[in-house]
């Protein structure tokens, strides 16, 4: 599956290490929340970052001890109808403040991307390629919005107001 990093087609340096399998010695690995949960610092003490698959059926409260160490959360979309992944996104980066990697799996679609942005991902797994550029185009089209949300970008409103600040400031 391509990976859409920051707008732009990536790859993916983390190991996605299936439940059961040895871990390399160091380097990043991506495993899943049960995996994960059975022994939360004997994966954070190994060489090399760690990432967790967190699905949105899990509260993401069970993560907040661990996010300082986290480099990377995936939430999962298992059906382009279920939106619960949203919420654990705002939540993760405006509630409990984490800055690592943010990334969408599974069922991520063209339509939504916009979306995800705004909810606070930064990295998309997608199904084709053909997709992965259209994210790319979608992420460099859309720089301003109306709404404020977890991406951290300030508000068309919030920029008028500064924008009105330095101006007087400046006379």
């Amino acid at each position: 599956m391509p990976l859409v990093k920051n707008g732009h087609i990536a790859t993916d340096i983390f190991f996605h290490a299936a439940d059961g399998t040895e871990l390399p010695g160091d380097g990043p690995v991506l495993v899943s929340a049960a995996r994960f949960l059975g022994d939360p610092e004997g994966l954070l003490k190994r060489a090399g970052k760690v990432g967790v698959i967190w699905p949105n059926s899990r509260d993401v409260d069970d993560l907040v001890p661990y996010l300082d160490r986290l480099a990377m959360v995936a939430l999962v979309f298992p059906t382009f109808r279920d939106g619960r992944a949203y919420s654990q996104a705002r939540l993760l980066r405006e509630r409990y403040g984490y800055d690592g990697e943010l990334r969408a799996t599974g069922q991520v679609l063209r339509d939504q991307f916009v979306f995800m942005l705004r909810a606070g991902f930064d990295a998309f797994d997608v199904r084709k390629q053909a997709d992965a550029e259209a994210f790319g185009e979608t992420a460099r089209r859309y720089t301003v919005f109306y709404q404020p949300a977890g991406d951290g970008r300030l508000s068309a409103l919030n920029r008028r107001i500064q924008e009105r600040h330095s101006e007087s400031a400046g006379q």
